[in-house]
């Protein structure tokens, strides 16, 4: 007997016994007079003011006093979407009844009911932050992350999360589908990275194709042992999960490796995640630009758009021989429109206020799944949930990683990152940069900070600057002044060693007189104006007034800027998530 089914009284739907309060937005347990001695056994939170039972059913002795008359039990039963008849209370004083607290407008309503709306995102759904069923526990696998990640999300600071979709072969129905004995590779892996302030979050596509190095990787074993997974150097990107008895740490590892972020949790899920989820919300919307017929995935859909679910849906997001060039590609650009549509369908009205659909989406979604033993509770998934479900979908961008063919084959099946695009997008996730516009109110002091780069620049020659290694990277300083007095025309620079100590952040500090220098070295270097210190200037060994800059562990070499892009390269395959765009 499946979750809603358990401890069920004949002919009552336990979907229409939990109630939402919308004062704290959470579901809660109000069983009708004629629920009698069938009470629903799926736990709930235990209310401060819900009466205790005594006996069979009974109230506790002492208790009758608290217990609500019927007009106050109608007036609490709210399911949504339902039509009830409101009871008027008289307002009394004194030893009367209390004056009944004023209702929550529907807009607040629905903003208790946004908030947590996306626990489970992109392949793996959403449980929905007001759903705090205990017994939804017992259906969530988990895997140690092996020390891959950084112990847990904070509220404090941005949020890194890696989905991965496998192609492990697990329950009925999916033997037709690709390899009959597959371990279960990285088949489809998505970096979620949501900004500090929740204000926008990039989804980065990385091909399973992709050539790259695999680190070596601790990894706990089945039975409990530890042991080291020796890493392989060239191979496809997918072999980071299944292969050699690699688990998903490792596979964070990897991720780590290549773009240089580390990461918070991993979310996995197999062929089912996709047909139960997209059953539990009564079908994903889709569109394409043209006729499909892929006898490979099974998939036959005419131009135009579709509500898919079930095995169309797996199959839609399998396909990839009759879209684009036939490639993993054409393939991720499917998987991208699909998770898109999946999460707008997540955030719509129809689903946030029908209880039965969101008691499918928790038992779909936590069986779905398989998480990192650091978040395998249901109350930390509902935290997690809470702080994306603050995302604005209009900010949400999904990219796929820029690759190129493989240059070391003739034929190229496989492809290799391409450095010149990938790394500058890197560097914007690492330092927190939407690929979005997004509308900020500054602060006067921001405000203040980002003006120190407005204004003329010297000419590079009149530029007189001292060097000083606090990056903790041996040689920073003399490579800097190399390049600045051969490649940029800085002539009029010296290095002076070591600094005092190592400093996370590169620093420029000058005088009032030289701000237009600090302008045009912030411009060489590519320096953010938080960088530029304006204060005192000292002098050289010359006796002449010079800058100092201070190289910060956030230099990576000479040439390379120290402030990440501010918008993607050109060429980024990249689309925001609240457009629907038909696949061709």
């Amino acid at each position: 007997m499946d979750a809603q089914g358990r401890g069920r009284a004949e002919n009552i739907d336990p979907a229409d016994q939990w109630v939402l309060n919308p004062d704290t937005g959470d579901y809660e347990l109000r069983l009708s007079p004629s629920a009698g001695q069938g009470q629903s056994t799926v736990p709930g939170p235990r209310r401060a003011d819900a009466p205790r039972q005594g006996g069979r059913g009974r109230p506790a002795p002492g208790r009758d006093r608290e217990r609500p008359r019927q007009g106050e039990r109608d007036e609490r039963r709210e399911v949504p979407g339902q039509r009830r008849r409101r009871v008027k209370e008289p307002e009394t004083t004194g030893g009367g009844r209390r004056k009944q607290r004023p209702r929550k407008s529907k807009g607040k309503k629905v903003l208790v009911w946004t908030g947590g709306t996306l626990a489970f995102l992109l392949v793996t759904g959403c449980v929905g932050g007001y759903l705090y069923y205990q017994h939804l526990n017992d259906n969530i696998t988990s895997i140690n992350d092996d020390g891959a990640g950084t112990g847990g999300f904070s509220k404090d600071r941005a949020i890194n999360i890696l989905v991965v979709g496998t192609d492990k072969r697990s329950g009925d129905g999916n033997k037709g589908y690709g390899d009959e004995g597959s371990l279960g590779h990285a088949d489809t892996t998505i970096l979620l990275h949501v900004s500090k302030d929740r204000t926008n979050a990039t989804a980065l596509s990385i091909p399973r194709d992709m050539i790259t190095d695999i680190p070596d990787c601790p990894t706990t074993m089945k039975d409990g042992s530890k042991k080291t997974i020796p890493g392989s150097t060239n191979v496809r990107f997918n072999e980071s999960l299944g292969q050699n008895d690699r688990t998903p740490s490792c596979t964070m590892r990897t991720v780590t490796k290549i773009t240089g972020i580390k990461l918070d949790h991993f979310m996995v899920a197999d062929f089912n995640a996709v047909k139960t989820l997209s059953s539990a919300v009564g079908g994903v919307e889709v569109c394409l630009a043209k006729d499909i017929d892929d006898p490979k995935s099974h998939l036959k859909l005419s131009k135009g758009k579709h509500t898919i679910e079930g095995e169309k849906a797996l199959a839609f997001v399998r396909t990839r021989h009759t879209v684009g060039n036939g490639g993993d590609l054409s393939r991720i650009a499917l998987q991208q429109q699909f998770l898109s549509a999946l999460m707008r369908k997540l955030k719509s009205s129809d689903t946030l206020t029908n209880p039965k659909k969101m008691f499918s989406l928790a038992e779909a979604g936590t069986k779905a799944l398989t998480v990192d033993s650091t978040i395998a509770d249901i109350m930390k998934l509902r935290d997690l949930g809470m702080e994306l479900g603050k995302l604005d979908m209009k900010n949400l961008t999904f990219a796929t990683l820029p690759v190129k063919d493989n240059p070391a084959e003739k034929t190229p099946i496989t492809v290799v990152p391409d450095p010149p695009k990938a790394d500058p997008l890197f560097a914007m996730l690492r330092a927190d940069q939407s690929l979005t516009a997004v509308k900020k109110k500054e602060k006067k002091e921001k405000a203040a900070v980002a003006a120190r780069l407005k204004g003329p620049k010297a000419d590079p020659s009149d530029v007189r600057v001292d060097i000083y290694n606090g990056s903790g990277k041996t040689g920073a300083a003399q490579t800097t002044l190399t390049w600045l007095q051969n490649t940029e025309g800085v002539l009029k620079s010296s290095q002076q060693g070591n600094a005092p100590s190592v400093i996370k952040k590169t620093t420029l500090e000058y005088g009032p007189a030289q701000a237009d220098q600090a302008r045009r070295l912030a411009e060489i270097m590519g320096l953010p104006a938080s960088a530029l210190k304006p204060g005192k200037s000292e002098k050289n060994a010359q006796g002449l007034p010079a800058m100092k800059l201070t190289l910060g562990g956030d230099f990576e070499g000479a040439g390379v800027p120290i402030a990440p892009p501010s918008k993607a390269p050109d060429g980024v395959q990249k689309v925001e998530a609240d457009k629907t765009v038909c696949a061709k």
